[in-house]
């Protein structure tokens, strides 16, 4: 597995490997990571991930300085995946000191996370943007328990016309349903206990829903659900699957999307419906 950490030496590993399939990271490795990283290796091309916690999509009171960090062990894991090669930039390579560019992202950005967490998205899109830019890849593979986060991807690349396929992954959970995430690791036994709430409650939404129960009612029962196992609910809301606009009945493609604080952890999840 080739490891490179400047541009340099992603430039000569990327002429070396030809076309790869893309899975962009910021590290603390587990289960689901590796799943985008089987659906890539399935796409048949060598498999390029990344590793970068871009600062630029956390607030200036969110988790920045404490998100979990393991190169060693993230390496290790994506070198046991069969991954080609990892691109290890610094926040200098990837910002240098007299940039200026941001992407400034609408439609699918604006509701939801983009609301709750203001400049989010356009921090995202612009590090993938660089990414994209710096790899070349064919495919990029995303996680979808990050529903909108992949909205506002393929909304980028569509709109800015670069050359690369985006390939929505399923979300990895645990056998209680909770989503794998990165930030599980901050959770109590406890919280941890009471976390799987949140996907219950989206599951029993979606059976009220296409079994024609009143949206507007079934949402403020599934907050209801949440709240009364201990987390406190941001949203849980009925959306246009692609457009991120909600809606009020069942309008195909459709998504259950949901965050709620736990703690110090802010737990995303979404589902199909119908």
């Amino acid at each position: 597995m080739i490891i490179a950490r400047t541009l340099a030496e992603l430039n000569e590993a990327r002429n070396a490997l030809g076309p790869v399939g893309f899975v962009p990271t910021m590290g603390a490795l587990h289960e689901g990571h590796l799943a985008l990283v089987d659906a890539a290796k399935a796409g048949g091309l060598p498999v390029a991930a990344s590793i970068f916690v871009n600062p630029t999509q956390f607030g200036p009171k969110e988790d920045l300085a404490r998100y979990p960090r393991d190169e060693a062990g993230d390496l290790a894991k994506l070198e046991g995946a069969g991954c080609a090669l990892v691109w290890l930039p610094g926040v200098h390579v990837m910002y240098p000191p007299h940039g200026t560019t941001m992407i400034h992202v609408n439609g699918p950005a604006t509701h939801w996370e983009g609301a709750s967490r203001p400049g989010h998205f356009a921090g995202v899109a612009t590090v993938v943007a660089k990414l994209f830019g710096q790899m070349r890849p064919e495919s990029a593979y995303f996680g979808e328990k990050d529903w909108q986060q992949i909205q506002v991807v393929r909304r980028m690349v569509a709109d800015l016309h670069l050359p690369v396929r985006i390939v929505p992954v399923p979300t990895r959970r645990e056998p209680s349903g909770l989503a794998l995430s990165s930030r599980n690791a901050y959770l109590t036994p406890e919280e941890h206990r009471a976390a799987p709430a949140l996907h219950a409650a989206l599951l029993h939404a979606a059976r009220e829903i296409v079994a024609g129960k009143e949206v507007a009612a079934t949402l403020h029962h599934a907050r209801h659900e949440v709240a009364q196992a201990g987390l406190v609910p941001d949203y849980i809301a009925l959306v246009h699957a692609e457009t991120l606009e909600p809606i009020s009945g069942l309008i195909r493609p459709a998504r259950l999307i949901a965050a709620a604080k736990l703690g110090h952890v802010r737990l995303l999840d979404n589902i199909p419906v119908g």
